[in-house]
This record gives C-alpha cells, structure tokens and sequence, in this order.
C-alpha cells in the first residue's frame, strides 16, 4: 500500500510539475514574446512610414516617429532575446529579423536621410526609385515566419498541455482503481497469512478449553502468530502437567478420604464403647464401691473409708473426661447442624445450665443493652462455648470477691470484609501472659484439681468450635482487671446487623 500511494504521488507530483513549467512557459514566456514581437513589428513599420513620409515632404518632424521606432525596436528586441532564452529556433527567428533590420537601415533609411538633410538630390532621386522596399519586404518575410514559429510554440505548448493534463487524469482514474486493487490484494494476503492462522489458532484453543487438552497446538502463519501459538501450546503442555498433577493430587486426596472416613469410622466406633462400654465398668465400680460403703462401713476403719472415697470419686471423674472428651470429638462431625442462632437465646441456655453456679457464687451477667446478633450456627456448639467461658469465668474467682461477668459485641468493617468481635471480660484471678496459649490444649491445667475442678478440655473445646464456625479466639493480655476473652466469628447474609452495639467493648 506505501508502494501505490509512494508511485502515485510521485507520478501525480511529475504531472502537477510539468503542467506548471508548461503553463508557465506559455504564460510567462511565448505569449509575452508573441506580444513583444508585435510590437517589433510595429516599430520597424513606424519606421519605414516615417523614413516614406520624411522623403517625400522633407518635413523633419516625420524624423520623430522614425527615432521612437528605433528606440521601440531596441526594446522589443531586448524583451524578446530574454523571453527566448532557452529557445534556439526563436532567437534564430529574431536574429534574422535584426540582421535585416539593420540592412534596411544601413542600405536604405539611414543614407536616404542623411541625403535628404544635405540637399543631394541624386541620392534622394535614387531611393525615390524604390530602393528600399525589397529590404523591407525581406523584412515581412522574416515577420511572418517569426510569427509562424511563435504561433507554433505557442501551439506546441497548449497541445503538451493537454497531454499531460489528460496523463493526469488518467492517474487521477488509476489511483482509486490501483488503492482497490491493492486493498483487495492485502485483504487476501491478511486473510491467508493472518485471519487464517488466527482462526485456527482460535478454534484450536476453544477444543482445548472445552476439555480436549490432549490436542497440540501448531504454530502456523507468520512469525508473530507462531509465537503465539508456541506460547499457547506451552500453556496448554503446562496446563495438561498441572491437570495431571492435580488428578494424581485429587486420586491421592480420594485414598486419604477413603482412609480418612474409615478412621472416623472408626472413632466413631469408639465414640460408642466409650460412651456405653467403658461408662458401664465405672458406673459399676463406683456403685459397689458406694454399697462397700454402706454395708460395710463399720467394719472399715477410717483409712478403708477413706480409700472407697477414693475410688469413687476417681470413677466419677473418669466418666466426667470421658464425656468432655466425646463432646470435644463431636464438635463439627455428629449431629452437626447450621441454622439461624438467637445468640442471645443460646446465652440464655447457657445461664440456664449454669443456674446453680451462678446462683452459689452470686456472679453478676452483663449483657450488651441491645442485644447480639443473629448468625449462622450449631445452635448446640454455640451455647456450649457461652457456658464454658462464663462457667470458666465463674470458677476461677477470687476470694471474697463477687463474680462479675461482662459481656459485649460490636460489628467491624475491615477493607470490604465484616466480622462480629466478641468480648467476655471478668474479675477472676486472670491468666499470666505466658500462659495465653497453653489454655487453649487440650488437658492442659494451670492449677492442681485440688484447687479447682475440671478436666482442662474447656478452653480447647471453645477454640474448636470457634474455629468450627471460621472464627477465632484468643486472650486480650493488655486487660489487668482479670481475664478477657476475644473471639470473632464471621458474618453470614442473614445477620441481624441492626442488633449491634455501635461502641467497642471496653
């Protein structure tokens, strides 16, 4: 396409230049030197009127015209030798004409009026014979051929004008018809060498997003489209690589399932002696211990009694653990269950239960004054983790120190993401910074039972069902007053946004 537009602006360019030169030729040379010639014409004329008149009145006043012919000629002689230039078989023409003109002046018009002032009447009678006018029909000769040659070149000059104007126009036909042409020809050229390639390169990678990822890409077409398409092929050699690896992953993840379902199976196998098998043993025990107890109690001294309160109390605390650890291995496998959870009615649930500690203790529950929210939830699980952090709250207490429980709930907007934050704060002994995480394993106790009951699975209940729920939990180290829990669970499209507290807990 550059090439066309290149040619066709330099023919164009050739074309407009060559009419221009022609034009201005004729403008600007011929005309004015036909003009010019004219008025040469005209003077040598003038001249030979006067030189007539002036021979036959003698009268000096006919000498005038003669001298502004002369100077006309000189004139008309200059104009034409500089409009000619450059045109050898005009200054020939205008040549000729000067040479005779000087002839006529030198043989005829010049003697006969130096005759004429000095008297010499021969001489006059002489060029009264007509002496001077073949010179100067020599000179209409010479008039009419330069006039000949100029009307000539002034043809000449209109007939390359109108060539070259019609070579123009022609170009002007020619261009529109060579730009279709050649967009025709680059149409099937990037057709072929483009649209084509790119087609089935297209075509190609659709099958393969349509799951034949067996099917290999070949470059074809120029160097940029099989750059393309050896980039694709090696995406789609990386992509069959990672489909493989993730088949070979996913076949692995299904035997670990398999093995995994069959270890809960399992469990659950011993979820069920546990609680049925290995319960009966120690309910037995500690009932006949008891009926020792009773029957036999006088025949005991006090250290037999002693060691029977033992025993019971070690059997009691066996069925205990092994409660809390079914409820710990349930969280999230049995009887799970997501619904829309009332936390203030799972709070209220969770104070039933603790009814007879509260009511010992004397512990005082503040609730948030607008209530908490409404999420998605196991509604057992949820009520479970209020009554271990406020039972928790209440056992660890202080001497002689009423037990006050806080409870408050605020919404969070983080960069487009929203979380509930809980907070459950109390005025019990608090835990030591460096203990923050060890309350949170499983088994793990800061004080001897002695000192305080439990199996030391509550805590690590709390953070498995917290975390069942895609939350956290965690201690706030920076309150002094006693012990803070923290724990953020996240919210669903449902909650009760409407519920929360606008202020932070304190």
């Amino acid at each position: 396409m550059g090439a066309v537009v290149l040619a066709g602006a330099i023919v164009t360019a050739a074309l407009l230049n060559r009419t221009d030169q022609i034009s201005d030729q004729l403008i600007e040379r011929i005309q004015p030197a036909r003009a010019a010639a004219f008025q040469l014409q005209s003077a040598l004329r003038d001249q030979e009127t006067a030189v007539r008149g002036y021979l036959i009145t003698s009268d000096p006043r006919f000498l005038q015209p003669y001298q502004e012919g002369r100077l006309a000629e000189q004139q008309a002689f200059d104009a034409i030798r500089h409009l000619e230039q450059g045109r050898q078989d005009l200054l020939d023409d205008l040549h000729a004409v000067e040479r005779a003109a000087d002839s006529w002046r030198t043989s005829y018009a010049a003697p006969l009026i130096e005759a004429i002032r000095s008297g010499d009447a021969g001489v006059v009678a002489d060029h009264t014979g007509g002496l001077g006018k073949p010179a100067f029909d020599r000179l209409r000769e010479l008039f009419a051929v330069q006039n000949e040659h100029l009307t000539r070149a002034r043809d000449d000059g209109l007939a390359e004008l109108d060539r070259i104007r019609s070579w123009r126009n022609g170009v002007l036909v020619v261009m529109p018809a060579a730009f279709a042409v050649t967009v025709l020809l680059l149409a099937v050229l990037l057709r072929r060498t483009l649209v084509r390639p790119l087609a089935a390169l297209a075509a190609s990678c659709r099958r393969v997003a349509r799951g034949s990822f067996g099917e290999r890409i070949y470059p074809q077409g120029p160097k940029d489209i099989r750059a393309i398409a050896n980039d694709v092929e090696d995406m789609r050699q990386r992509i069959v690589d990672e489909f493989e690896t993730t088949r070979l992953a996913r076949e692995e993840l299904d035997a670990q399932a398999g093995e995994l379902r069959r270890s809960n199976a399992e469990l659950e196998q011993f979820a069920y002696v546990a609680s049925h098998d290995l319960q009966e043993p120690l309910r037995k025990v500690a009932s006949f211990c008891q009926l020792l107890e009773k029957r036999y109690s006088d025949k005991l001294d006090e250290r037999g009694v002693e060691y029977i309160g033992f025993a019971v109390d070690g059997a009691k605390r066996m069925q205990v653990l092994i409660n809390d650890l079914l409820a710990f291995s349930r969280v999230g496998r049995l009887n799970a269950a997501e619904t829309d959870v009332d936390l203030d009615g799972a709070l209220d649930l969770a104070l039933a239960n603790l009814g007879t500690s509260i009511a010992e203790s004397g512990g005082v529950i503040e609730r948030p004054e607008r209530g908490l929210p409404t999420i998605k939830g196991d509604p057992t699980l949820l009520v479970l983790l209020w009554q271990n952090l406020i039972g928790n709250a209440l056992k660890f207490r202080r001497e002689a120190v009423v037990p006050r429980i806080a409870i408050a709930c605020r919404l969070v907007t983080d960069e487009g993401n929203s979380a509930w934050h809980f907070t459950v704060s109390d005025n019990g002994i608090g835990i030591a910074p460096e203990f923050v995480d060890k309350v949170f394993v499983i088994f793990q106790r800061l004080h001897s039972r002695d000192a305080y009951s439990g199996t030391g699975i509550g805590l690590a209940l709390c953070k498995k069902i917290v975390e069942h729920h895609g939350g956290a939990i965690w201690i706030d180290t920076s309150y002094r007053e006693g012990t803070r829990f923290r724990f953020i669970l996240p919210v669903s499209e449902g909650d009760t946004v409407n519920q929360v507290l606008e202020g932070s807990p304190s």
